[in-house]
């Protein structure tokens, strides 16, 4: 006579994400502590935190290309200029969403500002070809004017190179 073994949570979180899920808000919620594979939920909540914080990096460095392109990128301005502002507008939502949902990661924010700029300004020159020179070493706005769905930098119209 065989006898089925259940799988344990820690071999059910491997084999089925979903249902490992699923198993640990039923154990939760009908207070069955004690049969909480603990670790993995930890390790998942833990994830879930570096993953907002990935989410806010990835948008705001995104938010300064689009913004360094719109005001330097001056060649390709008028014909993505609509474009570059509509990526913008959605950056802006995007952070201002996962701040209003989750606002201790403003001081996040505050202390990636400077290196994101500085990503955004290497990501610009590469997509441009411009040289990385032109873009400012300093970032171009604060975090309340690049966050200002009505904020533009003044568009810089002494460069007219293609490449550098």
């Amino acid at each position: 006579m065989v006898i089925e073994i259940q799988p344990t949570t820690q071999t059910l979180y491997d084999q089925d994400y979903y249902l490992w899920l699923r198993t640990t808000i039923n154990q939760l919620r009908t207070s069955q502590f004690s049969s909480v594979d603990l670790d993995n939920l930890i390790e998942e909540l833990e994830d879930m935190g570096r993953s907002h914080k990935r989410t806010v990096k990835s948008l705001l460095i995104r938010l300064f290309e689009h913004l360094l392109k719109l005001t330097y990128w001056n060649v390709e301005r008028e014909r993505n200029e609509g474009h570059w502002k509509g990526e913008i507008r959605t950056f802006r939502r995007e952070i201002k969403d996962e701040l209003k949902d989750s606002p201790s990661l403003k001081p996040y924010i505050l202390e990636i500002f400077d290196k994101s700029y500085q990503d955004a300004r290497t990501e610009a020159s590469d997509r441009s070809q411009l040289s990385i020179d032109i873009f400012p070493l300093i970032p171009i706005g604060s975090l309340e004017q690049i966050l200002d769905e009505n904020w533009f930098p003044e568009y810089n119209h002494n460069h007219h190179a293609k490449a550098d």
